[in-house]
């Protein structure tokens, strides 16, 4: 009983010891271990301090408002060219009515009034759309061109008649036409001199025409750089 105990130890002995050592590592493999609260190596140690996805969305915010700047200013010009032909368009009806009064008045709204409404009007037909993705290339340009020769050109053409036409009954600087027949006289004093606002309506168009070129190519290109 004695020997069967003693071999039965001895086979229960080599039973234990020989999984282990036929799982043994090598002795020059080193496993890591880590203790509670020590610091897992990451990307960041090194020379990636900072990371490049962080670098990369500062580089496109960057972008953007290099772009969103230069379109503002394109818009800007867009509505100054605005102001100029409704400052020629009050001169030339300020003179066709011989107003010499209210000057500053006249002149401070002929140019403000048309600014604004090509900016606004661009900023809602054109800008929103464009980047709401509702235009196209051609429709760009056909918006942009008619806000140059609504807001750019008719608008401030318009208003200057009223503005001028009113200073001129007020002050009774022209002679009254028979009743019904004020507009259709007003028309007479001033077809000539009229025609001088074809030139501002050229240009209106052909800067809306580039302007709206410009904006898309301005959009496709933020488009392109910031979604890739």
């Amino acid at each position: 009983m004695a020997a069967l105990g003693r071999g039965v130890g001895a086979d229960l002995g080599a039973a234990e010891v020989g999984p282990v050592e036929a799982g043994e590592a090598p002795k020059d493999i080193k496993m890591p271990t880590y203790t509670h609260g020590q610091s897992r190596p990451s990307l960041g140690d090194g020379k990636l301090r900072k990371p490049m996805v962080i670098e990369i969305i500062e580089k496109k915010f960057d972008y953007l408002r290099k772009e969103k700047t230069l379109n503002i200013y394109g818009t800007v010009t867009f509505g100054t060219t605005a102001g100029f032909s409704g400052m020629l368009a009050n001169l030339i009806f300020r003179h066709c009515f011989k107003v010499k009064h209210d000057g500053l008045k006249t002149y401070a709204s002929l140019t403000t009034l048309p600014f604004l409404s090509t900016v606004v009007a661009y900023k809602l037909l054109v800008t929103d759309a464009l980047y709401s993705g509702n235009i196209s290339r051609e429709n760009c340009v056909l918006r942009s061109s008619l806000i140059g020769i609504v807001c750019g050109v008719l608008y401030p053409t318009a208003l200057a008649f009223s503005k001028n036409g009113r200073l001129a009954v007020k002050y009774h600087t022209v002679p009254l036409p028979p009743k019904g027949r004020v507009l259709l006289h007003w028309l007479l004093l001033c077809h000539t001199e009229i025609k001088a606002m074809v030139v501002p309506f050229i240009l209106q168009t052909i800067f809306g025409v580039l302007h709206g070129l410009q904006h898309y190519a301005i959009f496709e290109s933020t488009l392109e750089k910031t979604v890739h």
